[in-house]
This record gives C-alpha cells, structure tokens and sequence, in this order.
C-alpha cells in the first residue's frame, strides 16, 4: 500500500544517506523540507521532497498535511517500563526530606519493585506494562528500550525479559531488550557481592542466551550499587553471550565507570549528572554515546547532564526518557525534549537530533529509524498545525501531536 502526505508545512530530519549519528556542533543542524510531500510504500520511506517536485500519480491514501509539520518518531533509548505497581510513597518521602540514596538504605527504592514484582505473576506483569507502551506509542515514540533489573531473581529476571519480548511481538513499536539483572545487590547477597554476580554470571546469562531474551547487558556501575571491578566482571561475561554492553554511570558520583563502559565498547552510557574532564577525553575517539535523562534529574532535583559541554567537546548525545517507577515516572519525549531545551539549553535542533537520530544509534537501530531516509521504517509523528518546530520544546505541557505511523500504518 502507497500512502502519499502532501502539503507539509514542514518535514523534519530528512537524511538523504543513512548518518549512524550526529555529533558536536553537527546537532545544531537539522534538515528540513519546507512545503514538502512524503510517500511511504508499505512499511518504509519511499521518497520525499519540495511539493513542486511531488509525483502525480494515483495512490492508495493521500493525505493532505497542510499547516502540520512531520519529523520521525522518538527513539526513546533507556527506560524501566516493565514493572508492578507504582512508588508513590517514596515522592512523598522525597518531598519530605529523604534521599534517592537514604529512601534505598531502609528497603525502598530498587529494592521495594523487586519485591513487588517477584510477588507478581506474568500476566499480571504484562497487563501493566502494556498500558505503558500503548501510552507511549500514542505520545509519538515509535521504538524503545526496555530494561530488565526488578527481578533480582532468576525467576523474575527471566519473567520480566519474557514479558519484553511479548510486548515486542504485540505491537508494532520496535522494542529492545537490555538485561540488568545487575540493577542493585537483592537482600540475600547484601554482603555477598561475589555470590550474586556468580548468579548473573551462571545461572541467568545462560538461560538468557538459550531463549534469546536479550540484545544489551547493562549494570548501575554507581557508588553504592556495583563498583567498577564488578561492573567489568559483569560486561566480559555478557561479551561472551554476545550481548553489546551498556551501563548507568555517573548518576551521583564519578568513579570512572565511563572508562570501563568505552573499555567494553558500551553503546551508550546512560545517567553522566556528574561528568569529569577525564570523563569526556575517554568518550572521545569512541563508539559510545552519551545518553542523559533530564525527567529523571527534573524529578529527583538532581543536576541535569551537562549536555553544552559534551557538544563543546564535539560529542554526541542522545535524549531519553528514563520511564520507571521511582525516578521518572513518565514516558513522554515530547516533555523530555521540552527539559532538555529548557534545563540542558540544548537548542530545539540539538534536542530534536538527540531524540530521533541519536537515540535510535543509542539502540542501535539508526540503520532503521531516526530520519526521514529512503527506505528506513515510515515511523512519524503528524503534529497539529504549528506555527514552527520550536513550540514542540515552547509548548512543554500541551498535546501537540496530530497522529502518529508506525510501520507505515496509522496508531488508533
């Protein structure tokens, strides 16, 4: 099936070859067409271009677009959505004085989801979840990573993994799976750090592997989580099983787990509140992005990822979302590229380069998604009429998506 959009105010982040990514100053340029037409065969980008130049020939649909502006779905590259329940209690605690590090020494935190999730049955798992991914499909994310790492058991690592791959058999938003059964250290191996890793390591992994339940490893290489010797230990086995490494580093305190992420060729390293000079020499010259999530800083009152020195620095960086329970409980990158041009003072062109190109290479995926490229996946956001791109950052709380495609269908 053809379908042709005709009449676009304005089409965004239009790649005439497929770019892995964006760095430095590069992410203050984003191409766009103005006036513009767009043709999806099926499920891909077909062609694109100014309307003078636009086919005249009969297809399936014709959508007329005028006043609307298009750019390419959100890659949303970090997040947690598949869980139980909520931590609401631990907002108020927040509120009411405590720490992220405090709320996790008296059996709140990572800790009270595990419980939570382990108590859960799988389809009670995956009834939850689904409601979060239809919730983000409809606020324009068209692909998305999805975490492991509130199980802390093999049983429930493996449950949450299975529900993952569910989800990404259901609905047609691309879905990743990273394995981070090396979230936090569970109850039982407190004081036996070794011991639990040995689990991840000889127990889980194989398992994993056998069912092909995951693309990435990940662990919370943080002060108080997993230090960087274990972080290394975790990554080399994960290498083994093929499985690409990615880490959460720098959330709080620098310990030079950025070094031991680009060591690994991490794809990404995931968090950087805190980035040391040291830290941004060892990024450069590397495959491994940086991938901030201003609504977890927003939500926290934590620094945000100092994203104008990284650019300076002619890095690239990606935007996500961070969705989980006790962080950042929301999904919506329309909000996340708000914070980050307001917070971060990225500009709407690095914001916007950061949430589709750039966070589809932090997946791994900008082969596919990302751009308005012939022949990647017809993922689109359709806006309401704008006056410009700039009121998707300008107006941070208002809805202002008209449809969203995926796959080259209409999301109802």
């Amino acid at each position: 099936m053809q379908t042709l959009l005709i009449n676009i105010k304005e089409l965004l982040q239009v790649r005439e070859s497929a770019l892995e990514k964006v760095c430095g100053s590069e992410m203050a340029t984003l191409p766009t067409i103005k006036n513009a037409f767009l043709l999806i065969n099926n499920d891909v980008i077909e062609d694109f271009g100014p309307m003078h130049d636009c086919p005249k020939l009969e297809y399936d649909i014709t959508i007329d677009a005028t006043g609307k502006t298009i750019l390419p779905s959100w890659c949303d590259s970090h997040t947690h959505i598949v869980y139980v329940g909520n931590r609401e209690q631990e907002f108020v605690d927040r509120i009411n004085g405590l720490s992220y590090e405090e709320i996790a020494k008296k059996g709140g935190g990572i800790l009270n989801s595990a419980k939570q999730l382990n108590e859960a049955t799988e389809d009670e798992l995956y009834q939850q979840s689904k409601k979060r991914v239809e919730e983000i499909i409809k606020q324009g994310t068209g692909a998305v990573e999805i975490k492991s790492g509130y199980g802390l058991t093999t049983a429930g690592e493996l449950k949450m993994l299975r529900v993952i791959k569910k989800l990404a058999k259901n609905y047609p938003i691309q879905i990743k799976a990273t394995f981070l059964g090396a979230h936090a250290f569970p109850k039982d191996f407190k004081d036996n750090h070794s011991g639990y890793i040995d689990l991840l390591i000889n127990e889980m992994l194989p398992q994993i592997s056998n069912e092909n339940l995951a693309d990435f490893i990940d662990v919370f290489c943080e002060t108080g989580y997993f230090s960087v010797e274990e972080t290394a230990r975790i990554l080399e086995a994960g290498k083994k099983y093929g499985l690409r490494a990615k880490i959460h580093v720098n959330q709080f305190t620098a310990i030079n787990g950025i070094e031991v992420g680009v060591k690994f060729d991490a794809l990404s390293v995931d968090h950087l509140e805190i980035v040391t000079d040291h830290d941004i020499e060892i990024l450069k010259n590397s495959a491994t992005i940086a991938v901030a999530l201003p609504s977890c800083s927003y939500f926290l009152s934590i620094p945000y990822t100092p994203a104008r020195e990284l650019i300076s620095a002619g890095l690239p960086i990606a935007l996500a979302s961070d969705y989980n329970p006790g962080s950042s409980p929301s999904g919506n990158m329309n909000f996340v590229v708000a914070t980050a041009c307001i917070k971060m003072k990225l500009t709407p062109e690095e914001a916007i380069n950061a949430a589709t190109l750039n966070g589809a290479y932090a997946m791994g995926i900008s082969h596919s998604h990302g751009s308005i490229t012939r022949g990647k996946k017809a993922n689109l956001i359709i806006t309401k009429p704008l006056n410009s791109y700039y009121e998707i950052a300008y107006y941070f709380g208002s809805d202002l998506i008209d449809q969203v495609m995926l796959n080259g269908n209409f999301v109802n």
